[in-house]
């Protein structure tokens, strides 16, 4: 075995010497002790001339501005803000907002009880195997994947948010998921001890956690709507309308669908990893929240074909539910994404784009931490008359209030959507039949603990 080297005061005599050569990093050094690593090394010319002006996309973005607080709950913020703006749209609305809490909801009981189908069916799995921890170290959560949506809206609907608004519990999520976690692990060492129960014995021990488990998130986001009447004010405000008793569900079919269908979609991903081939279905294996619903599906693409599919849907008007990786080269006060907005060379000596999209998954540098909708997109002119084909900057639509970039609105420039944008939803109808007859395909089964489900664990 080779023999380990030890830090010598002379290996940091060597190390302190090296650093002293360059005087600029003293520079750096006074400058990153007062204002922060990161704020010290904004290239402030990136900052310029970043104006809002986009060339193809949604004419009227939805109002108002959404914040998903101290949650996790970005998927179902960004789908929400989604469907919004043609909903809006039809029915001559100011603003309007979906109620984000009702699908938490239902996703904390439906998870609750996909997770329970898992331990009973994993539970003569060893306990020191990588499938239990992972299963175990943070078994709740927050976080979800598109066709998880597709199962909650299917079932349960959709109402307004003045129907069920949010809570402490709702904005602040992380005390609730602490205390189911505790609960599913307790349940999970329960189940494991039935080893020899029956199909009935068990489900009944499963009920009594359920049961558990729905009293939890009453208390703590308050009863769901089961019916309500509908009523609004137009954007002229010369009338009401009044829809009685209608159910989550008849208030998505008879209202929603017809703007924004849920099963019309497809989910396309850029996962560039070298066995990963491209034109292929993916899964991630228990990945999900119902057992019978759709289960979590990609299609892996080129990322020149997200962005092809991605134009197409904005030149239509329609936005594009996306998962990335938020935080990387983001200057948050600005709301720009770019990487070249720090410049780590000046200031570190070192490149923090050392490797590949590809090797950045395999070693876990990046991961889809994050979802939001993109609105719009700048594209390179041919001429004068003609909108071209070529992006220079996209347009967010986040989900962290109005403190954070243009009053909430984020900018990507194109070469960051290349390198951190993993994941859109776009409408079939935007992409060719082959790539949704991939959909077709016995699905390639990813492990649980893959970067392309992690969007589903934050």
């Amino acid at each position: 075995m080779d023999s380990f080297q030890e830090v010598t005061p002379e290996l940091i005599q060597e190390l302190h010497k090296s650093y002293k050569e360059e005087p600029k990093y003293e520079v750096a050094r006074n400058s990153a002790v007062k204002q922060g690593l990161l704020d010290s090394m904004i290239d402030h010319d990136k900052l310029k001339g970043r104006v809002h002006v986009y060339n193809c996309g949604v004419m009227e973005e939805g109002k108002p501005v959404t914040n998903q607080r101290s949650s996790g709950r970005c998927w179902l913020f960004a789908f929400l803000n989604a469907v919004r703006i043609p909903f809006i749209k039809k029915f001559d609305l100011f603003d309007f907002e979906f109620s984000q809490a009702y699908l938490f909801f239902w996703d904390k009981i439906e998870r609750t009880n996909y997770l329970l189908e898992v331990f009973i069916q994993t539970r003569r799995e060893p306990l020191e195997e990588r499938l239990m921890g992972f299963l175990l170290t943070e078994p709740y959560n927050d976080g979800g994947q598109w066709d998880m949506i597709v199962n909650l809206v299917k079932k349960y609907g959709l109402v307004p948010k003045v129907y069920y608004p949010e809570t402490h519990s709702s904005e602040a999520s992380r005390n609730l998921n602490k205390i189911i976690s505790n609960k599913l692990r307790e349940y999970c060492c329960r189940l494991r001890g039935m080893t020899e129960a029956t199909d009935e014995e068990l489900r009944k021990e499963k009920l009594s956690m359920l049961k558990e488990t729905y009293r939890i998130c009453v208390i703590a986001l308050g009863v769901p709507p089961t019916t309500f009447d509908w009523e609004y004010k137009s954007k002229q405000g010369h009338y009401y309308k009044y829809y009685p008793n209608l159910t989550p569900k008849s208030f998505y079919e008879d209202y929603v669908k017809q703007v924004f269908d849920v099963e019309s979609k497809i989910c396309l991903i850029n996962d560039p990893r070298p066995a990963h081939d491209f034109h292929r279905l993916y899964t991630v294996q228990y990945l999900g929240n119902m057992k019978e619903g759709y289960p979590v599906r990609y299609v892996n693409l080129s990322s020149d074909d997200l962005k092809k599919y991605a134009i197409a849907s904005l030149r239509d008007k329609e936005p594009v539910w996306f998962g990335c990786d938020v935080g990387a080269h983001l200057q948050r006060k600005s709301g720009l994404n770019d990487l070249e907005v720090y410049d780590t060379m000046l200031h570190l000596g070192v490149s923090i784009l050392g490797m590949t999209k590809a090797q950045r998954l395999q070693y876990g540098e990046s991961l889809m931490t994050h979802a939001m909708l993109i609105t719009a997109v700048q594209l390179k002119d041919q001429s004068a008359s003609q909108v071209g084909t070529v992006p220079v900057r996209w347009r967010v639509e986040n989900s962290w209030g109005t403190d954070c970039g243009q009053y909430g609105y984020l900018m990507a420039t194109d070469d960051w959507f290349t390198e951190y944008v993993y994941e859109i939803v776009v409408d079939k109808k935007y992409v060719p039949q082959e790539i949704v007859d991939v959909l077709k395909q016995e699905a390639v089964v990813l492990p649980p603990w893959d970067p392309m489900g992690a969007l589903a664990s934050n």
